[in-house]
């Protein structure tokens, strides 16, 4: 070592580095990372280890008790932050590496950034097999954490100290960059790990980034401007990259200034507050009347920061066959989607210049009338959906309940099964960016662990908020253990637990289709030979959460009060009705494999009920 080095192990150089990132937000130097979620094991605990022990102060190490929900909880706390703040995750070799597979997955599909460091076999290969190795005959260099290259943004294993000095660069460029944002691995040898070298003492000097706005082509915003201005029926789509480019007032002035309505994707939900009266509603399969019939009829379809998935498209049977589209979106990959006229570029950037072109546009009343009068027919089937007396328990109405109750800044957070549907379609927002419904990997046991990540960001900015979980039976019995997070940690949260016997909604779908009742709510399960029930409230105050049941929506209100006064994580549980109550208007056709051939007419029936609707679907490329 010399004084233009430091003589630090692998472990100690990234640990050192990371702390020295910052970024900065609304004038603000902050760090990049918040911290990390980690699970130590013999491939992480005793160099990774010891380096974050060293670091607790610039670099807080939340302990999970999965690795799974760790990266939940990391996606959903970079969702807060708009993806410009993140947290890293920590694993050991094998198994608990193996767990962060799905939530990598999760955050590949959302585009949510996470860094994973996890630990690796020896590169010497000296101590070969070991302990929980996939051993490859006739490949010695494959293991378990090649499987993550299907599902991250990067991809490295570091083989000599020297690596990390392009490794890690390389990966904050991938985390930060908007087209290209996702999860980020770094597999640690665990030899390697504790490996010396002499490194430039420049490598740690403070590095502030910034979020790079990509400036759309002038030649791409003059053909968008030039066939928007052909519009008699124009729309916009507003998706989540919206929030992520921080362009909610641009798309707001835009839309005002031109009166063109707005729906939202299911990750674009409170791009707008409810009572603004250019928005329309959610579209989709999960959406809304609304939004959907003037999806139908308009000429030319503005999508903002939106992928396009088949749940905001309804595979692509929304939209007239004639209806046009651009799409403005800082990944070239989604803005030439389906025929699109592409503007690749940031979001509040390419507002603020189809604005610019737009001056004198202006879109027919008549058009922005009927948009107006369908969502006040909306809010009139909402109203009566999320109401309860004698009518039996339903997820829209536990919605409505705390919809009702909720402070406007408190977050709401849900995922998989048939909340995030119920949760699109009947919430209003009353706050701008406070609504996540991880829909993009529909993903169940996200809520708790992504409820836990979110409250650690918010608790940063807005600690005086709750956030609100809401999540099925089925979610829950997979992955709850973050609850105990949440009570340890102090980050409290509100848990809904409406139960409904197993897995409705696809019990649901399973009967939508033709076929009988099978393997989704417990008691159709012909393998259960002792129905018993589940105490959640009683498993819940084991994990040290305050809890209660209530029996109907009225007694909800009283409890939700409670939870709201509590300093404590608080579980509340209520039975829904698996049959009755679900949100049955607004759905628009959604592609899913029936059976062609089958000895049941119901099937055959629903089948060809199915298909009728295929003439509707666009040929997309």
């Amino acid at each position: 070592m010399t004084d233009d080095t430091l003589n630090l192990t692998t472990a100690q150089a990234i640990v050192r580095w990371l702390s020295q990132q910052y970024i900065v937000i609304d004038g603000q130097e902050q760090r990049l990372f918040g911290g990390g979620f980690g699970i130590f094991g013999h491939g992480n605990v005793p160099c990774l280890g010891e380096a974050l022990y060293n670091a607790f102060d610039q670099l807080p190490l939340y302990r999970g008790q999965n690795e799974q929900s760790m990266g939940f909880a990391a996606a959903a706390y970079a969702k807060y932050h708009l993806r410009q703040r993140m947290m890293f995750c920590t694993a050991s070799a094998g198994p608990g590496t193996s767990n962060l597979l799905t939530s990598s997955a999760l955050a590949h599909a959302n585009r949510l950034p996470m860094l994973m460091l996890c630990g690796d076999a020896y590169v010497t290969r000296l101590p070969d097999p070991v302990l929980q190795q996939m051993e490859h005959f006739n490949d010695p260099t494959l293991g378990v954490n090649d499987a993550f290259k299907a599902v991250t943004r990067y991809w490295d294993r570091i083989t000599h100290p020297a690596q990390i000095l392009q490794s890690l660069p390389a990966a904050i460029a991938t985390l930060i960059d908007p087209a290209d944002c996702g999860p980020a691995f770094i597999g640690l040898p665990q030899d390697v790990q504790g490996w010396s070298y002499d490194y430039p003492a420049v490598f740690f000097e403070k590095r502030v980034h910034r979020i790079r706005r990509i400036t759309p082509d002038e030649a791409e915003i003059a053909d968008a401007v030039a066939l928007l201005r052909t519009a008699v029926r124009p729309m916009i789509i507003a998706g989540g990259g919206v929030q992520y480019s921080r362009a909610t007032q641009e798309l707001i002035s835009f839309a005002q200034a031109h009166q063109i309505p707005v729906v939202e994707t299911i990750a674009g939900r409170a791009n707008l507050e409810d009572t603004h009266p250019l928005n329309i509603g959610p579209i989709g399969v999960t959406g809304s009347d609304s939004a959907n019939a003037i999806a139908e009829q308009a000429d030319v379809i503005v999508a903002v920061g939106t992928r396009l998935q088949d749940f905001t498209t309804g595979s692509w049977t929304a939209f007239s066959h004639h209806a046009k589209f651009i799409s403005v979106n800082a990944a070239r990959h989604d803005a030439g989607k389906h025929r699109s006229l592409p503007v690749v570029g940031d979001a509040k950037l390419a507002l603020t210049l189809l604005a610019n072109g737009m001056t004198d546009y202006q879109t027919p009343a008549s058009w922005t009338s009927f948009a107006k009068d369908e969502r006040k027919k909306w809010n009139s089937y909402v109203a009566v959906n999320v109401s309860y007396g004698n009518r039996p328990n339903s997820y829209a109405q536990a919605i409505g309940v705390v919809n009702a109750h909720c402070d406007p800044g408190d977050r709401v957070v849900a995922a998989a099964g048939g909340l995030p549907a119920e949760v699109t379609a009947n919430w209003r927002t009353l706050k701008q960016g406070t609504v996540d419904v991880e829909f993009g990997f529909s993903c169940m046991g996200y809520e708790i662990a992504g409820g836990w990540g979110a409250r650690i960001a918010q608790s940063e900015t807005q600690p005086e908020q709750d956030t609100i979980v809401f999540t099925g039976d089925g979610s829950y019995l997979m992955l709850n253990s973050d609850l105990y997070s949440s009570v340890l940690t102090r980050k409290k949260l509100i848990v809904l637990v409406l139960d409904n016997g197993g897995f409705a909604v696809i019990n649901k779908l399973q009967n939508n289709t033709g076929n009988e009742s099978f393997n989704n709510l417990i008691k159709d399960s012909p393998t259960v030979k002792n129905l018993v029930g589940v105490d959640f409230e009683a498993h819940a105050r084991s994990l040290g959460a305050t809890a209660e049941t209530v029996a109907n929506a009225a007694e909800l209100v009283d409890a939700f009060k409670r939870a709201k006064a509590s300093d404590n994580t608080c579980v509340i549980v209520m039975k829904v009705d698996p049959y009755e109550g679900w949100t049955t208007e607004g759905h628009t056709w959604w592609e899913c494999g029936t059976p062609s051939v089958s000895e049941s007419q119901k099937i055959r029936d629903a089948h060809a009920d199915w298909e009728s609707s295929r003439p509707k679907q666009r040929k997309g490329v």
